[in-house]
């Protein structure tokens, strides 16, 4: 079975379209196949770890990442509803520094995202209710974490309008904006 990887206009963040098999009864997915994600995308990744949550609308949960040594790339998916989902580059040293990019992942569109290491990552929930998936490559460890400010205007997010303010966690209102947070080199 093969899928489709788009890199981005963060070339290093790629779009992924599995193959879907449907028909009257339903449909047929991979939704993780090693050889075919490392043919499509040019990575050979361990995925050590994967984390399910579900949001309500309008919940808004990043931008997140996590600093060396136990920086994680993300493969993201959405199993139920639909959310907006969010990378950011955070490598000082990247032309692209600053820069994001955002596509509507789905129950229906099947889409995934590669957030590789370097990058925060966010989401907004635009369904009445998201049940999201990731995989990632570390472990989750609390003193690596870090965040950027959702609504940072150095970045220039493009949030959708879900009809409500945005529900945040207390850190994620707290977040630094990109120029005080803490980067990638």
């Amino acid at each position: 079975m093969s899928l489709k990887a788009t890199p981005t206009a963060l070339p290093e963040v790629f779009l992924i379209e599995p193959r879907v098999f449907g028909d009257a009864r339903g449909f047929f997915t991979e939704s993780w196949n090693e050889q075919a994600f490392n043919a499509a995308t040019g990575n050979s990744l361990p995925f050590v770890q994967d984390n399910h949550s579900r949001s309500s609308r309008g919940v808004l949960r990043g931008l997140h990442f996590q600093l060396p040594p136990h920086a994680q790339g993300k493969l993201v998916r959405v199993v139920s509803g639909a959310v907006f989902d969010v990378a950011v580059d955070l490598r000082r040293s990247s032309p692209r520094f600053g820069q994001w990019v955002g596509f509507e992942l789905s129950a229906d569109n099947h889409r995934q995202m590669w957030i590789p290491p370097g990058f925060a990552h966010g989401f907004l929930v635009l369904s009445e209710s998201a049940d999201f998936l990731y995989k990632t490559t570390d472990f989750y460890s609390p003193q690596s974490e870090g965040a950027v400010r959702w609504d940072d205007p150095a970045i220039g997010i493009q949030w959708p309008d879900v009809g409500v303010a945005p529900l945040l966690a207390d850190k994620d209102r707290v977040a630094p904006v990109l120029g005080e947070s803490k980067a990638f080199e």
